[in-house]
């Protein structure tokens, strides 16, 4: 005797349902239904077995049908080769281009002469030749002016020689240090030179040229020095 079993739980979810079933297709009555189509065909044609389709010959073209599509050359391709074949076309067109060249320079020439020509006629008479006029007195120049001196007229630089220069050597030794065992010769020479800039610089002298006895440095030399009474 048998056990009886266990009762399952019921399932709390949705039931589950097949999506697609398969089953096998058959095959057999498919074939079946067109061989019988195929049968019915043939029977109702009154032939063998040809699938229902009728061969018949096709007709030929219509008399002349022929020479109404016949393709014609292209005349303008014939008429240019025509022309191309002709001997001398070449040189013919040469001599058409030169000509007509030659015919521009010449006319461009002809243009450019009338023009000179009429410029020529245009142009004024040249003046004639007047009687020369007698000379006129000439006028005396003025003599240049003498140039003038920045540091003032009668200034003495490196070079001089004479009485001015004995006077500023006198003066420059009565200077304690200034042209100490200096010459008096009269002869602007370095030596006085160095002294004359010396001065400049111990008394603050800015008037004139450095070693130049100018307006400046003479005004400064003469009150500091009297003149030699001897």
């Amino acid at each position: 005797m048998s056990t009886p079993s266990e009762p399952r739980q019921p399932h709390d979810g949705p039931a589950l349902e097949p999506i697609r079933v398969l089953r096998p297709r058959r095959t057999d009555a498919l074939a079946e239904l067109m061989r019988e189509y195929r049968e019915q065909t043939s029977s109702a044609s009154g032939g063998p077995e040809s699938g229902g389709y009728e061969s018949f010959a096709l007709p030929g073209p219509p008399p002349g049908s022929e020479a109404l599509t016949q393709e014609l050359p292209p005349v303008a391709r014939a008429h240019r080769d025509s022309h191309a074949a002709r001997p001398g076309s070449g040189l013919r067109r040469a001599a058409i281009a030169v000509a007509v060249v030659a015919a521009a320079v010449i006319g461009f020439g002809g243009a450019l002469l009338l023009r000179g020509e009429k410029t020529e006629d245009n142009a004024a008479p040249a003046p004639r030749p007047t009687a020369s006029a007698p000379n006129p007195t000439p006028t005396p120049t003025p003599p240049a002016a003498a140039p003038v001196d920045p540091d003032g007229p009668g200034t003495l630089r490196e070079g001089a020689s004479g009485p001015e220069v004995t006077e500023l050597q006198e003066r420059l030794l009565r200077i304690p240090d200034v042209y100490r065992d200096g010459s008096t010769s009269g002869s602007y020479d370095p030596t006085l030179t160095a002294a004359v800039a010396r001065f400049q610089l111990w008394y603050g002298i800015r008037g004139d040229e450095t070693g130049e006895y100018g307006n400046d440095t003479r005004t400064a030399l003469e009150s500091r020095t009297a003149p030699n009474t001897s």
